[in-house]
């Protein structure tokens, strides 16, 4: 598990998309800075008619996507059903990763819930410069007790609260 970073879920709606080349190559730049890692990333389009076109894009070989869905799966059946359901959902999820992390099960629920004429993008997406943060840290004692990401419109939201 020391090998991956914090992940973080994106999901990203686009009513009237304008893709101009350019988040693709901004995650590439990323990446090759070692900044993050693209888990995995789902784009999923439904067009005026209702008919739906994805593209799925990961940067993980085969054999980390089957460790990336082996720690996940192990984790939740830690979660789930302690030490006895770990071993199981190790297994499961390894096997589910070989078709992509998100599979189809994903595209069919991302297109219900978007609107016709609409595009949605999810993104797992592991933040790699925080893994020597995050063990600089452990090697003080210190445990993470809360995480969470602000956004300039959660700042700009509660100053309006304040006013109000």
């Amino acid at each position: 598990m020391d090998e991956f970073g914090p992940v973080q879920m994106l999901v990203v709606g686009f009513d009237d998309a304008n893709f101009q080349g350019e988040i693709l190559p901004e995650l590439r730049r990323l990446r090759e800075r070692d900044v993050i890692r693209l888990i995995d990333l789902v784009v999923v389009e439904k067009d005026a008619a209702g008919d739906i076109t994805s593209v799925e894009v990961s940067d993980l070989s085969e054999e980390e996507a089957a460790e990336f869905g082996a720690i996940a799966g192990a984790l939740v059946g830690l979660g789930a059903d302690g030490s006895e359901g770990m071993e199981e959902d190790a297994i499961a999820g390894a096997e589910a990763a070989e078709d992509g992390v998100f599979g189809d099960e994903l595209v069919w629920s991302v297109a219900d819930a978007i609107p016709f004429g609409s595009t949605a993008a999810v993104a797992l997406i592991e933040h790699r410069w925080a893994i020597p943060l995050r063990d600089a840290i452990r090697r003080a004692g210190g445990v993470t007790t809360a995480d969470a990401w602000v956004h300039p419109e959660d700042l700009i939201a509660a100053g309006a609260a304040l006013r109000a």
